[in-house]
């Protein structure tokens, strides 16, 4: 059942979003098989009791995230989606009453800490890459697999605004349609001068060994290696903070807050489509 659903999704959504929905659909299938029960069409009732079920060993954003996602392949297979009636927002309320909505927070990559870090990158192959993935990171205040994508031929200029690198593509951009984000001639200056130090093209950031051979496109999931092996040279940032990907966009939106920027550049700038997206950000800082 589950092949003949996902094949209808092929191409429409990217291959993490496509990954993440299968497995919130098997773990409910699971579910249903250990009830004896068919998972679909479902009922409210049955989607209330999975909510009960998942209360008791998994955290509150996790369980939203399968409910959320059991509701779009319910949608998007023409079946009727219980996951907004009532039976079910009362199962969830009772969850965030009883395990809460606290998530662990990335720890904000603010200005200060951004120039604590640069000062730790030496001036070889590792250092000015990690120094334009710290910057890339900070400036644009977007996802790591957004950072990771961008390419040389991405940077382009703005009449009479300045310096700016291309989005072609994003988690709320899957069609492509693309957005320039402003970045400093600092910036620039820094990326032109890693293209000719380290003789490429194509992706800005690469993956780059010990001894300082340069690989193919920086893996997303290394830019927390990175972040974290930057941290650990400097006694100016708390070893115990929870660095990662989020941490760029955490850190550059609280130092615009602080600026006075309105919530809505606050969304702009990261490429929040709703209020209280960007507000799940700031909240607990």
């Amino acid at each position: 059942m589950i092949d003949e659903l996902f094949e209808k999704f092929d191409g429409a959504f990217s291959k993490n979003t496509l990954r993440a929905y299968r497995s919130d659909f098997e773990q409910y299938e699971s579910w249903c098989s250990t009830k004896n029960q068919s998972g679909l069409p479902a009922t409210p009732a049955l989607i209330a009791e999975y909510v009960d079920f998942m209360t008791t060993e998994n955290k509150s954003a996790t369980i939203r995230r399968r409910i959320n996602s059991l509701g779009t392949i319910f949608k998007l297979s023409k079946y009727p989606d219980p996951t907004k009636q009532p039976e079910v927002v009362l199962a969830l309320k009772r969850m965030h009453r009883k395990i809460g909505r606290q998530q662990k927070q990335a720890t904000p990559l603010t200005k200060d800490i951004l120039d604590q870090l640069l000062l730790q990158c030496d001036e070889d192959t590792r250092g000015l890459r990690d120094q334009v993935l710290l910057r890339l990171g900070y400036e644009t205040m977007r996802r790591r697999s957004e950072i990771c994508g961008f390419t040389f031929d991405d940077l382009t200029e703005i009449p009479r605004r300045g310096s700016a690198i291309r989005l072609v593509k994003s988690k709320t951009d899957q069609e492509g349609s693309s957005k320039l984000i402003p970045i400093s001639q600092d910036l620039v200056d820094l990326i032109l001068r890693w293209k000719v130090y380290a003789k490429i093209e194509g992706a800005i950031l690469r993956s780059v060994d010990k001894h300082g051979n340069i690989g193919p496109k920086l893996n997303p999931g290394s830019v927390c290696t990175i972040l974290n092996r930057v941290v650990a040279k400097t006694s100016a940032v708390d070893h115990g903070a929870r660095f990662s990907g989020h941490s760029f966009r955490v850190g550059a939106a609280i130092d615009l807050v602080e600026s006075g920027a309105s919530l809505e550049k606050i969304m702009l700038r990261g490429g929040w489509r709703s209020s209280d997206s960007a507000m799940n950000y700031l909240r607990s800082w």
